[in-house]
C-alpha cells in the first residue's frame, strides 16, 4: 500500500493543536469518537447538509480536527489491472480503466487506489468518490473552522485492528442492511477485502437459524477467503477471526469456533459505527506518531 498514490486515501494531512476526533459518516448520521470526554456521539445527517452537522459539532466541540471514514454509501471499489505507467500518469490511466465500470461520468469522480502489500496478480483496487460530495463537505468544514486531517474508507479503517500485532487477523464487519465485509489485516495494513452477499440481515438472524445453516454457510465463505490468503498471497494462516456486528454475535462466535482452529472473538462495542469512528481516531494518532 505504500506504493499507492495516497497510502491511506487521505486527501491532505495537517498537524494541529486542536481537538482530535475520529469520524464515521453514513447516509443517515455522522458518528464522532473522542478519546477524552464523551467517547462517542452521533449527529443526524439530512441529505447533504454538512454545514448543519459541522455547526452542531462546533457548538459542542470548538476547533475540531477530524479523521473521516466514509461508509460504503459514499464510494465504490473497483478491481482493475494495474496500469503499467509512471506514478504521475496513474490517475489518467485509471480513468480509462474504470470508465465502463461506473454509472456516472468519470469526470465527476475523485479516484484513488490501493493494492495488497503482497499482491501477486498485478491488480489494484480503485476507490471512486463523487467529487461534488467531497467539495461540499470540504466547503462546509472550512465555513465552520473544522479541520479535516484525512479521509479514509471502511476497509482501511479496519486495518487499525491489531495494528501492533505481527500476525494476520480476519475481521468480519456487518452493519444493518449491508452486505458482510470481510477483511484480512496485518500490522496496520489491509491484505484483502471482499463483500459477501447473502448476509445483509445477519444482525436479525435468530440463534436457531444460526445453528441450522447460517453459521455453516458463512464458514464456507470464510474458508474460501482463508484459502486465497494462504495460497494466492502466500501468507501464514490468520491468527484469529474477529466479529464486529450486532445481533446474536456471541452465538455466532461459538458456532464459527467449532469449524476453525483459530480463536473467534467478538469486538466489544454498542454500535458498529462507534468502533469505526474509534478506529478513525486510531488512524489519526498513528499518522501523528509516524516520522515525517
Amino acid at each position: 500500500m505504500e506504493n499507492s498514490l495516497l497510502s491511506k486515501f487521505a486527501f491532505w494531512q495537517t498537524k494541529h493543536d486542536r481537538v482530535d476526533l475520529g469520524v464515521y459518516l453514513n447516509a443517515a448520521a455522522v458518528t464522532f469518537y473522542n478519546r477524552d470526554g464523551d467517547p462517542s456521539f452521533s449527529l443526524p445527517l439530512s441529505g447533504d447538509d454538512w454545514s448543519g452537522v459541522f455547526q452542531a459539532l462546533t457548538d459542542k466541540i470548538p476547533a475540531p480536527n477530524l479523521q473521516l471514514v466514509l461508509s460504503e454509501d459514499f464510494y465504490q471499489l473497483l478491481v482493475v489491472d494495474k496500469p503499467m505507467v509512471q506514478p504521475e500518469e496513474m490517475h489518467q490511466a485509471l480513468i480509462w480503466s474504470i470508465k465502463d465500470m461506473v454509472s456516472e461520468p468519470v469526470e465527476s469522480l475523485h479516484l484513488d487506489y490501493f493494492e495488497s502489500p503482497e499482491s501477486t496478480n498485478n491488480k489494484v483496487t480503485v476507490v471512486a468518490v463523487n467529487k461534488a460530495m467531497l467539495q461540499a463537505l470540504v466547503k462546509a468544514a472550512d465555513k465552520h473552522q473544522v479541520t479535516i486531517a484525512g479521509i479514509s474508507i471502511e476497509e482501511m479503517a479496519i486495518s487499525n485492528y491489531g495494528a501492533g500485532d505481527k500476525l494476520a487477523h480476519m475481521v468480519l464487519c456487518h452493519k444493518p442492511g449491508s452486505e458482510l465485509l470481510l477483511t484480512v489485516v496485518k500490522q496496520g495494513q489491509l491484505y484483502m477485502q471482499r463483500r459477501i452477499r447473502g448476509f445483509s440481515q445477519l444482525d436479525r438472524v435468530s440463534s436457531e437459524d444460526l445453528q441450522l445453516n447460517v453459521a455453516d454457510n458463512l464458514s464456507l465463505e470464510l474458508q474460501r477467503s482463508m484459502d486465497y490468503f494462504e495460497s494466492q498471497l502466500r501468507q501464514a494462516p490468520v491468527a484469529s477471526i474477529a466479529l464486529l456486528m450486532g445481533g446474536e454475535r456471541q452465538m455466532l462466535a461459538q458456532l464459527l469456533s467449532r469449524n476453525f482452529d483459530q480463536a473467534v472473538e467478538v469486538i466489544a462495542c454498542e454500535q458498529v459505527q462507534d468502533k469505526l469512528a474509534q478506529w478513525a481516531l486510531a488512524e489519526l494518532e498513528r499518522q501523528t506518531e509516524e516520522p515525517a
